[in-house]
């Protein structure tokens, strides 16, 4: 039997075409569907799809998988049909937003947002900047974004301690992290939005953090009190990096783009060349075991 698989972009089509058993049709998220929506098992989302895509599943009678091409699955957890599984495209973008972990640490250790603002003024402002060799950094988060930051930041002399949901050798359980933030200069998350860490990082959790130490969100926005960051923040205590906000996009008139300290990007993190590509390599994987009548490496909700 041949499994139809709706793709949202004709450039995925080639990374599907010598998989076995499958056969990859265009869509168009904004207009209707292809006749071979009547008959499609597998739905591929666009890239950093919305939660209105999702209304897409009820439009797909034999729909038996959705295959995201990215890792965050918080749009589809628990929304999806009866008898639908859901697989994630973890391991597609881990070097990239790990690269960007790198860059924002290194950029607020050396103080580039301010000599950024130096130039814009013509102003020759020299001040002694930080280094980010021998700093401790709490990664929270010990997957494969995780697993890409620690050999990214391993050249710089940077010391790493992860946490993960529970503990095992070489991770510690998320029981331990307010204990670990006061022995680490920055804090580094990574974790996908959940109900458990949806909030995670409240007031009490950056108290624990030391003076002048570094947030870094490269995770979702909700996983931060933005209240509870604005505010310290405001006192001048911490500092911290984000590529996500919440809400998001962030409100022309929100305080954090005015925060000191901050240093914010527009969820981009993944956002190079190479991305599309790396996420059709992986989900064409997850789809090939589909097609073979496995479970896909990636399922996230088995609707089996």
């Amino acid at each position: 039997m041949t499994v139809t698989v709706l793709v949202p972009h004709e450039s995925g089509l080639p990374f599907l075409a010598d998989v076995a058993g499958v056969t990859a049709v265009p869509y168009d998220a904004d207009a209707e569907l292809p006749a071979a929506a009547a008959t499609a098992q597998v739905l591929v989302p666009p890239f950093l799809a919305t939660s209105e895509a999702v209304a897409l599943t009820r439009q797909l009678p034999e729909l038996r998988l959705v295959q995201l091409l990215t890792a965050g699955a918080e749009s589809w957890v628990g929304r999806l049909p009866d008898g639908v599984a859901l697989s994630d495209c973890r391991g597609a973008h881990g070097g990239a937003t790990a690269e960007w972990i790198v860059g924002v640490l290194l950029a607020v250790y050396r103080h580039l947002p301010r000599f950024v603002r130096a130039q814009a003024e013509a102003r020759w402002d020299s001040p002694q900047t930080e280094e980010l060799d021998g700093k401790r950094v709490l990664i929270v988060g010990a997957g494969d974004v995780a697993e890409h930051t620690v050999r990214r930041l391993a050249p710089f002399g940077v010391r790493t301690t992860l946490v993960g949901r529970r503990a095992r050798a070489g991770v510690h359980g998320i029981d331990e992290v307010t204990d670990l933030l006061g022995d680490h200069d920055a804090c580094v998350l990574i974790v996908p939005l959940t109900d458990d860490t949806r909030g995670l990082v409240d007031a009490a959790f950056l108290a624990a953090m030391p003076d002048g130490s570094v947030l870094v969100n490269a995770a979702r926005g909700p996983v931060v009190d933005t209240d509870a960051l604005t505010a310290e923040l405001g006192s001048g205590r911490l500092r911290a990096a984000v590529d996500v906000t919440d809400p998001e996009p962030l409100p022309v008139d929100h305080p954090l783009w005015k925060a000191p300290g901050l240093l914010l990007t527009p969820h981009v993190g993944g956002s190079v060349p190479g991305a599309m590509s790396r996420a059709y390599r992986v989900a064409a994987e997850q789809i090939a075991a589909f097609a073979r009548g496995e479970q896909p490496p990636n399922l996230v909700e088995n609707g089996y």
